[in-house]
């Protein structure tokens, strides 16, 4: 399913559950798997040009290859790069040059115990910034996940009716047929302030209900089983809680989509608080990307992408 997975990590426990996630895909489809650290921001920008020259990236890449030394004896196919920029940019220009079809990320902040929220949120942040401009999908692995034969079998794709939410619920409904999964699609209505009158409230959860079934329903089906659900309040604490229900083993979600040019949309806060707050991974999808074949399209349905030829 995953051909060629970019892992975007520094070598510490806070990116262990996203590296678990990879190693185990790259395992289960045999995948070339791309393990990307970027150094440089620490040593400031006047350093960063002599970092390749020092012998210093040749140093971590040597303790990237022994962190990880007891996992990577099970996969076969697989490269260290570590390199010197800005992190977002070259997690970003690798995975175009490679063709990606797959980025699996971490928090990627010492601070995450104790400010992960305000980390997370912020505008130029690594995970927001890739999230934001990957041309694939991008998971995002906070916690600890099963390792070895874990499958998804029930997702939950997020949507607000938008294109960019389009692309995630297609996405998921590709993922639910390859793995012959349960999906849900939920909407969540969200509410004005104050206490609404349940009457009210009850008739915008049915007109969802039956918007998600005519937009989605057609398109969904061969699916083994997908329901379609309406709830109102918060959108991040109902996904949330849907998931739990549900128990979840992966939601899907479009970033921020008010913005109609998704090269100008930021990851939304809600897509912030569900990662964050998740028991499961979370991805996001922000464009059209045939998981069978590895093309990624437009939202008028043009093919942007040549069909796969990765190269690293």
């Amino acid at each position: 399913m995953f051909k060629d997975i970019l892992l975007a990590i520094t070598p510490s426990e806070l990116c262990d559950c996203a590296a678990d996630a990879a190693f185990h895909f790259a395992q289960r489809f045999e995948s070339k798997l791309v393990i990307l650290h970027v150094c440089g921001m620490v040593q400031g920008w006047g350093e960063m040009e002599f970092l390749e020259s020092s012998g210093e990236v040749g140093r971590i890449k040597a303790q990237v290859e022994e962190y990880y030394k007891d996992k990577l004896r099970g996969l076969s196919n697989y490269e260290i790069k570590v390199v010197p920029g800005v992190p977002h940019a070259e997690i970003l220009r690798l995975a175009r040059k490679m063709n990606s079809d797959l980025v699996v990320m971490g928090p990627h902040t010492k601070e995450y115990a104790e400010q992960r929220s305000r980390q997370w949120g912020m505008a130029g942040s690594t995970l927001e910034q890739v999230s934001q401009r990957s041309r694939c999908p991008v998971m995002i692995v906070v916690k600890s996940t099963p390792y070895g034969e874990h499958k998804f079998m029930n997702i939950v794709a997020a949507t607000d009716f938008s294109e960019q939410a389009d692309c995630a619920v297609f996405y998921g409904g590709q993922i639910a047929r390859h793995y012959k999964a349960g999906l849900t699609v939920f909407h969540c209505v969200e509410r004005n302030g104050g206490s609404a009158d349940r009457t009210e409230a009850t008739r915008a959860i049915d007109v969802a209900k039956a918007r998600l079934e005519e937009r989605y329903g057609d398109k969904l089906r061969g699916i083994q089983s997908c329901s379609f659900e309406a709830w109102d309040g918060m959108p991040a604490m109902e996904i949330l809680k849907l998931a739990r229900m549900r128990e979840a083993d992966l939601i899907l979600m479009a970033h921020h989509t008010r913005e109609s040019d998704p090269e100008k949309a930021f990851l939304g806060s809600t897509v912030v608080q569900v990662a964050l707050n998740a028991t499961c991974p979370t991805m996001s999808v922000n464009r059209h990307f045939d998981l069978r074949c590895g093309m990624m399209y437009d939202q008028s349905g043009e093919v942007v992408t040549e069909p796969r030829e990765a190269t690293v």
